[in-house]
């Protein structure tokens, strides 16, 4: 072979090498489960063998293996986020549009009935083990409000300084929730049911995802709008690092076996990953491909396989690149990315 002709493939060959040593995660997309049903989406859950995909006016149910649609949790307009209860076998949907909470059974998904919260625009939900209670992140009241799961009642109500995202427990007494429009993490004592700290996220701004290494103690809150993702000690507020990630996530995922850190940003249609190599040290895994809208995520705790929705889009409007784009409709789908 001549020189001229290897010279090329000897840099080509390079750059690959480059990029594969840059990359340290082999993660992909596995599947793609397709939903024919048409709407917007928020949050996905996993439970059991089901996948659970907030979608518009109702919850689309997937087996987790093949992608077969088995069920529907129906009205729940306006519908962000899925959480259970195990122990009393009964599944719990955030229908924002509907200032309500829909119960369900785990094992057939029929509804059992609907809780009215004490704050509009109920978004993230949660069962919090402590307190035995179902949480939801009330966005435009600036709210949380507790559910007695047994008695499908709201038992109290906590007023916040801003909006609240996503929220965490550390099982122990502590509660901990992103504040979206003051980029903050409140504090919520879930013994007295009060805030008794708010922790700056600076540089951070626009907290959405949050996540919780219990065993370390550290906060991994995603601040799309600084395409930064803070990590934060939840003894004390100090943020001990600040990594880089896009600026259309709108989740966080934490694997607590391998302790890395997905961070999806449906901008670029990429999840960024990092190891937690010790309680104040991260190491930069590279990006996982996915695709354009997968914003928000959910990790299956049994299997360490992650779950995004997203759809198909309409091409940019060339006069107006920036422009939300349009969901294709008949394309809604959940992409299953792991090994």
């Amino acid at each position: 072979m001549q020189i001229k002709y290897l010279l090329p493939i000897v840099v080509f060959v390079l750059f690959q090498h480059t990029l594969k040593a840059q990359n340290k995660i082999d993660y992909k997309v596995l599947k793609t489960f397709r939903i024919s049903s048409d709407g917007g989406w928020d949050y996905i859950a996993v439970n059991d063998n089901k996948i659970y995909v907030s979608h518009g006016t109702q919850v689309n149910v997937l087996d987790k293996n093949t992608g077969d649609s088995i069920g529907v949790i129906p009205n729940t307009t306006g519908v962000h986020g899925i959480a259970f209860d195990n122990d009393l076998g009964r599944g719990y949907t955030s229908n924002g549009r509907l200032n309500n909470v829909t119960v369900f059974d785990v094992k057939t998904d029929a509804v059992i009935t609907q809780i009215a919260t004490t704050g509009e625009n109920p978004d993230a939900i949660m069962y919090e083990p402590f307190t035995n209670t179902i949480i939801t992140n009330n966005g435009r009241s600036k709210s949380l409000s507790f559910i007695d799961p047994e008695k499908n009642t709201v038992t109290h109500t906590v007023e916040l300084s801003g909006k609240p995202e996503e929220g965490v427990s550390d099982g122990k007494g502590k509660l901990f929730v992103n504040i979206e429009d003051k980029s903050e993490i409140a504090v919520v004592d879930l013994k007295t049911f009060t805030v008794v700290a708010t922790w700056p996220l600076a540089p951070g701004e626009g907290p959405s995802g949050l996540a919780l290494d219990k065993k370390t103690n550290r906060l991994f809150s995603t601040c799309s709008d600084s395409k930064l993702l803070i990590v934060m000690d939840a003894t004390n507020g100090k943020i001990v690092a600040q990594l880089p990630m896009g600026n259309g996530v709108d989740g966080a995922a934490f694997d607590e076996n391998k302790k890395i850190i997905f961070a999806p940003d449906g901008r670029s249609g990429t999840i960024a990953a990092y190891k937690e190599t010790s309680a104040d040290k991260f190491e930069n895994l590279g990006t996982i491909k996915t695709k354009t809208g997968a914003r928000t995520i959910t990790i299956d705790k049994n299997t360490g396989m992650l779950f995004l929705p997203t759809a198909e889009f309409e091409p940019a409007d060339p006069k107006n690149p920036q422009a939300r784009r349009r969901t294709i409709p008949g394309t809604f789908q959940v992409l299953k990315v792991g090994k």
